[in-house]
């Protein structure tokens, strides 16, 4: 018995060690966004001098003529509708591929999973040239379209399984009550979908919101950058870089995902963990 309790101590000590280890990159960037470039480079102590929010209220103005809450704004705007989107079109697919049958099922169904294994380098030339071709640089189209037609096909492969795990009487059910495959979908499906909705949504916004590459290839305007192209305008825009207003920036842009990740983790542990209806 003592040596069960001894060895719980253990394991509660290493993990509350790695979990400092992985937080406290994160405390740093919020600690030195207090600290002066001199305290940033010339000290190793975490704690800062002195706490003054000049940095953030002087990061905020930004570097140009465009602030953060210009940023800010064009983010949501990237962001959300392109969320809003993958759910919705990769719910649809995945409903499609798990609950009817009909010809190449299984070709388009392994070539939707076979695309998992392609980088995305491989086809950023072709979509560039594409989306150039029919007028869609420097706007979000870019984003929004592919997001429309369902073209992660992650989110799908995921939405499939959970789906698969979720009992066929429930939809049986629904059309002798007299409900069609539409109706059946969003009143009986969705609402029971809503763990793994939440995690495709939690996931792509992440993603959408992090993505630095794809934003710079399609977005050319400084008025349309996201919060990842800005920040990286601020280390751009001269030689004596104020790392305090970059990492004060830096927190800021981070909070959006912590909230949403701390308001959603229900949802997003049961999304994950679960793949259709316990007992």
């Amino acid at each position: 018995m003592k040596k069960k309790k001894n060895n719980k101590i253990i394991l509660y000590i290493i993990i509350v060690l790695v979990g400092v280890l992985m937080v406290y990159p994160l405390i740093w960037m919020i600690m030195a966004s207090f600290k002066t470039n001199s305290e940033i480079f010339g000290s190793v102590q975490l704690l800062p001098d002195s706490f003054s929010f000049d940095s953030f209220i002087k990061g905020w103005q930004g570097t140009g003529q465009y602030n953060y809450t210009t940023y800010f704004i064009n983010t949501f705007w990237l962001v959300i509708p392109t969320t809003l989107f993958t759910v919705l079109s990769s719910a649809v697919v995945a409903y499609g591929f798990s609950r009817f049958r009909f010809p190449g099922k299984k070709i388009l169904l392994g070539i939707l999973i076979a695309t998992l294994m392609l980088p995305s380098t491989v086809v950023i030339i072709p979509r560039y040239t594409l989306y150039s071709k029919l007028g869609w640089l420097d706007t979000y189209l870019p984003f929004y379209i592919p997001a429309l037609l369902s073209c992660n096909a992650f989110f799908v492969y995921m939405l499939i399984q959970f789906i698969r795990g979720i009992p066929r009487e429930l939809d049986e059910a629904a059309y002798i009550d007299g409900c069609g495959s539409f109706r059946t979908f969003t009143t009986i499906l969705l609402p029971l979908m809503k763990p793994a909705l939440f995690s495709a949504g939690l996931f792509q916004f992440l993603w959408t919101y992090n993505d630095f590459f794809n934003s710079l290839i399609y977005i050319n305007s400084v008025s349309k950058y996201p919060i990842s192209l800005a920040l990286r305008t601020a280390i751009d825009a001269d030689a004596n870089i104020q790392w305090s207003q970059i990492m004060s920036m830096s927190v800021v842009s981070v909070l959006p995902l912590v909230i949403l990740y701390f308001l959603g983790q229900k949802y997003f542990v049961q999304g994950i963990a679960t793949s259709g209806l316990k007992g």
